[in-house]
């Protein structure tokens, strides 16, 4: 079957400066490819931060939740990668001290020009698996070693969901210190349409709080805030480093996974603006609104997508 490529090129007063190479598919709530897009075919690639909230899945399944009465804004921020602007850093500081520990727990790194770990855009996911640590009775020491019961939790509620064997699961460390996964973008997808079709009650309240609480999942003006505050409630959004981005379209069970070959960070957005408009998740005039904040990089250059879908 011949798969598109997508290409994002990099336009200097309309001449190709650059261009980038991507992968996208979308995938159903059962599992089944439902759209696919980029030739090279990229095998499998690191899920990075689009996984965290699977990993805030054992904060609902444990009780910490209702134990550390978190409300939606909480729930978010363990989602989140967040700008570290002061109010994250309160909410995740908050979130500890419901626990009764303190910040200097944190094994995420102070990141550069800031004070705190709890600046980090990690902070609420390592305080979400603080809390499972809490509500388990588990040691909080070495939480982040991929041999702690909480980073364990984590693997076998990632292989739950993909119906993966555990010794087949790959991992290596994340630059915050906990464990993060090889996946194929398939199943990257997957993960998004089970995050948004509604059968799980857990999952379901996390889609829910990123929806209700756009600003704690990333910040002001970042791409999947602005995302999930435009498409008034039908999309859930969630970036990862190195050119990955992860959508599920709530209510539907549909999710869409795009990887930039390269890594690039600038290109993933006009994609992904791109097909949301091809497969009609968004209205026209929502992707031209996002397309002038995210694919226009100046008053002479901006980014122009080619390709794409192709149906299964």
């Amino acid at each position: 079957m011949y798969i598109p490529s997508i290409e994002v090129r990099l336009l200097r007063e309309g001449l190709v400066e650059s261009v980038h190479y991507c992968e996208a598919v979308v995938v159903d709530h059962r599992g089944r490819t439902l759209a696919h897009g980029g030739n090279k075919q990229l095998p499998t690639t690191f899920i990075r931060s689009a996984l965290k909230p699977f990993q805030a899945l054992p904060v609902l399944r444990s009780g910490a939740h209702q134990a550390y009465a978190m409300d939606d804004a909480d729930l978010a921020l363990l989602c989140s990668s967040h700008s570290g602007e002061l109010v994250h850093a309160r909410r995740a500081f908050n979130l500890l001290w419901r626990m009764g520990l303190d910040p200097a727990i944190l094994v995420c790194p102070v990141p550069p020009g800031r004070t705190s770990p709890l600046e980090y855009n990690c902070s609420g996911k390592h305080a979400g698996m603080l809390a499972v640590c809490r509500q388990r009775s588990w040691t909080t020491e070495r939480y982040a070693d991929r041999r702690h019961p909480v980073q364990l939790l984590v693997a076998k509620t990632l292989c739950e969901l993909l119906a993966l064997p555990f010794d087949e699961l790959v991992q290596a460390r994340d630059d915050c210190g906990v464990p993060t996964y090889q996946l194929a973008l398939a199943q990257m997808a997957w993960l998004y349409a089970q995050l948004s079709s509604g059968e799980s009650a857990e999952l379901e309240c996390l889609a829910r709080a990123m929806i209700r609480e756009p600003e704690m999942v990333a910040g002001e003006g970042r791409f999947d805030t602005v995302l999930m505050q435009m498409s008034g409630g039908d999309l859930v959004s969630k970036a990862g480093a190195e050119g990955v981005q992860c959508i599920g379209r709530t209510g539907q069970g549909m999710g869409l996974a795009i990887k930039v070959y390269d890594g690039s960070d600038r290109a993933k957005y006009p994609v992904v603006i791109h097909l949301l408009r091809q497969l009609g998740w968004i209205d026209p005039s929502v992707a031209d609104a996002l397309g002038d904040r995210f694919a226009v990089l100046g008053e002479h250059q901006r980014l122009e997508v080619v390709g794409e879908l192709e149906m299964a």
